[in-house]
């Protein structure tokens, strides 16, 4: 049970705003533990997609007035995404650098929870997918 709780906590707090690599986790989990390969993808999407909508969570919290000058380059371009493609953008919120942010931005800007989570836990479980196809590979 050790490795889940592992994965579980290390996909949590990769998708929040804190810095870490869930991908290298769960290969290395994976490789260790080749049996639990499934609870380990279904464990890493369920945590990625809580930590997401904790982030979620903190911008519906945080609605503040945001000047365009005071957001990073990543911050305007994430915002450039919602704002063209509305809830349909967390499907990139598995994306470094801007997935964090985008998950921020849908809070901010109130987007529809349900579709919300739901396309966060599309994107997560899509990129987690492809990259135990990946490792099967090579």
């Amino acid at each position: 049970m050790e490795p889940l709780w592992l994965m579980f906590s290390g996909a949590f707090l990769a998708a929040t705003l804190l810095p870490g690599g869930s991908e290298v986790l769960l290969l290395a989990l994976v490789n260790s533990s080749p049996e639990l390969w499934f609870s380990l993808f279904v464990v890493a999407t369920l945590g990625n997609t809580l930590g997401a909508l904790t982030s979620l969570g903190l911008g519906r919290l945080g609605r503040v007035a945001w000047e365009p000058e005071q957001l990073s380059r990543s911050q305007r371009r994430a915002l450039a995404l919602v704002e063209k493609y509305g809830v349909w953008s967390l499907l990139l919120s598995w994306a470094p650098v801007i997935g964090d942010i985008l998950c921020v931005l849908a809070g901010w800007l109130r987007l529809p929870l349900v579709m919300s989570i739901i396309l966060i836990l599309i994107g997560k479980g899509a990129r987690y997918g492809l990259l135990l196809l990946m490792m099967q590979a090579f």
